[in-house]
């Protein structure tokens, strides 16, 4: 598979939402071990999800942004700030881009609605994949799901 055989776009109808979910559970669950339980949660109705979709139709990876209200836990109450979270790409698919991919269009998203910049909570294990993208890290490490995190921003 080429690195440009697939493509990413805003998932809009329920098919698109499912596919998320599909790789979700493919990472989060199955490789990390994340309970299911805690994988899906009410910001899933009102976040913006994108996905990438292999030019067959085979999902890829996904990730979400919570912005406003929903987002403000995550910002520390900041608005102007988005969330970027629940970026997973399948194995197959690491090492083409899928993920920086994933992490433009979520800005992109940001952008559109406003917002002057993204925070995310990363797995330590990534910190240096959303370096390369311009994300700083801040605060201490805290686990989440079990799994050692920091926070990051990335200014628009």
């Amino acid at each position: 598979m080429s690195a440009h055989a697939y493509v990413v776009r805003v998932a809009e109808d329920p098919a698109d939402r499912e596919a998320c979910f599909t790789v979700r559970k493919e990472v989060f669950v199955g490789e990390q071990g994340v309970p299911e339980d805690i994988e899906y949660d009410a910001y899933d109705a009102v976040a913006v999800h994108v996905l990438a979709v292999r030019e067959d139709g085979v999902p890829l990876g996904t990730g979400r942004l919570l912005y406003g209200e929903a987002a403000a836990g995550k910002t520390g109450g900041e608005l102007t700030v988005g969330s970027l979270g629940r970026l997973a790409v399948t194995q197959a698919a690491r090492g083409l881009g899928v993920g920086a991919a994933l992490v433009r269009a979520i800005e992109d998203a940001a952008r559109a609605r406003g917002l002057v910049a993204v925070d995310l909570h990363a797995q330590t294990h990534a910190l240096g994949f959303y370096e390369r993208l311009g994300y700083v890290a801040y605060g201490p490490e805290f686990p989440d799901a079990g799994i050692p995190h920091r926070a990051m921003r990335r200014v628009l």
